[in-house]
C-alpha cells in the first residue's frame, strides 16, 4: 500500500522527469530566437508558411535541435505544426514555446553539519543558570 508520502514523491519525480536542465534551455533558447530571428528578417522568403521551402526546411532543422536539446517535448511538435501556418512565421513561435518549458531547480546544497556540537551538550562543571 503507497501513502500519501511516496505517491508525492513518483509525482514529483514525473514532473522532473519533463523538466530540463537551465543550460538546456538556454540553448534552446538561443536557437529558437535566432531561427524566429531569420524568419522576420528573411521575411520575403519564409512568409508562405507550407508553401516556402526555405521556411519549412528552417523549422524542421529548429526542431530536430530542439528535440536534440530538450528530448521530446509535445510543444515543440505543436510549434512545428504552427510554423506550418502561412503568416504565423511573423510571431516569434519558437521562442516563445521554449520559454514555457519548465527547468528543473539545481539540486539543494547540503550544508556541513557538526556532530559533536550538534548531538550532545556542552560540558561544563558550573551552573549557569
Amino acid at each position: 500500500m503507497t501513502g500519501p508520502i511516496q505517491l508525492a514523491a513518483q509525482a514529483h519525480g514525473g514532473l522532473q522527469a519533463h523538466t530540463v536542465t537551465p543550460g538546456k534551455k538556454k540553448a534552446a533558447l538561443a536557437v529558437a530566437a535566432i531561427a524566429d530571428l531569420i524568419q522576420l528578417g528573411l521575411f520575403p522568403f519564409f512568409g508562405e508558411g507550407a508553401l516556402s521551402i526555405p521556411d519549412d526546411v528552417l523549422d524542421v532543422v529548429v526542431a530536430v535541435v530542439l528535440f536534440s536539446l530538450l528530448g521530446f517535448k509535445a510543444r515543440v511538435l505543436l510549434a512545428l505544426a504552427i510554423e506550418l501556418v502561412p503568416g504565423v512565421a511573423l510571431f516569434p513561435s519558437w521562442t516563445a514555446v521554449v520559454a514555457t518549458i519548465p527547468t528543473a531547480a539545481p539540486a539543494p546544497k547540503a550544508l556541513p553539519q557538526r556532530a559533536a556540537e550538534t548531538d550532545a551538550l556542552p560540558e561544563t562543571d558550573a551552573y549557569s543558570g
